[in-house]
């Protein structure tokens, strides 16, 4: 049953975070590989909150998104500016310079949380606390998993109705002809920064989620690896529509599973899985570019 339920608490989280990418991949048409950057400063954000300043898991929570919020105007500003190619390239410096100060951001001998020692470099933070919500704390594992499916029920009713919506329709008509979609008197660049506040603010709420479950974070949720791991989600599931994250997600996630079911050594398990995310994904872009649910061709 405790499987059961890690799996349920995994899939919400990454079910939250392929929503949020597919905001930007699938309406803005986009590529953002700085993705894992900003779940990272979500996670990073509740622990510091929960162990430094003691506060509970909402306020951590919304700490966690003010702060990648803010810091999403480093990628939505110039997103206006840096198209196809030239912005993916542009998102990966992001995601470098996310990367790096989350491992360098250290001093040998400070105590973790401090400014001179405020993310522990590679060793994280640890004994992170379970969600305490309103006195009651999730210490269980059912409990965590309900708080987790009721933060993905919450997430894709909003993003539902935010892709439905006229500024959802519009972000489409950007992302199809941004010179007619302007020709409408609305800002496309408006828009699009709109559209990054709320796919990074998003994607924080996982990283809280993540961070309150595992109880131990450190730089490697916020590598390269991770952002194209979210990236292959949405491509796969299907983008520019409501369910192909989720169903991206889902595949996702089962593919390690099954390799643990087949009884692979875990050394080479870690290969494969890479191996038949790769193979997944050029197949997809050959066979079928828009995703197993998809309506928009990622260009």
């Amino acid at each position: 049953m405790s499987y059961l339920f890690h799996m349920i608490i995994y899939l919400s989280i990454y079910t939250i975070v392929a929503l949020s990418l597919n905001l930007v991949v699938g309406y803005c048409g986009l590529i953002n590989l700085a993705h894992a950057g900003y779940f990272a400063v979500g996670s990073y954000a509740y622990a510091l909150a929960t162990l430094t300043l003691g506060w509970g898991f909402v306020p951590s929570m919304f700490l966690g998104v003010g702060i990648a919020v803010v810091l999403s105007l480093t990628i939505s500003l110039p997103a206006w500016r840096f198209k196809g190619n030239t912005f993916v390239i542009f998102s990966i410096a992001v995601q470098a310079l996310l990367f790096s100060l989350l491992y360098n951001w250290c001093r040998l001998g400070e105590e973790p949380g401090t400014w001179s020692n405020l993310t522990n470099g590679p060793s994280g933070l640890a004994g992170i606390s379970r969600p305490v919500i309103l006195s009651v704390k999730c210490s269980t594992m059912w409990s965590i998993a309900l708080l987790s499916v009721a933060l993905a029920i919450t997430c894709s009713i909003l993003t539902w109705l935010m892709v439905c919506s006229p500024w959802g329709r519009f972000l489409q008509a950007v992302r199809d002809d941004e010179l007619a979609a302007r020709g409408l008197g609305k800002s496309a660049r408006s828009a699009r920064v709109q559209a990054f506040i709320v796919t990074c603010g998003m994607v924080a709420i996982a990283g809280a989620l993540y961070a309150s479950y595992v109880g131990y974070v450190d730089p490697s949720i916020s590598s390269l690896d991770e952002s194209i791991l979210m990236l292959c989600m949405v491509i796969v599931g299907g983008t520019g529509n409501f369910r192909g994250p989720l169903i991206g997600a889902l595949v996702l996630l089962a593919i390690p599973e099954i390799l643990r079911f087949l009884q692979i050594p875990d050394a080479v398990a870690a290969n494969c899985r890479l191996l038949i995310y790769g193979f997944a994904l050029v197949i997809m872009m050959h066979l079928r570019p828009q995703g197993l649910m998809g309506t928009y061709r990622v260009q």
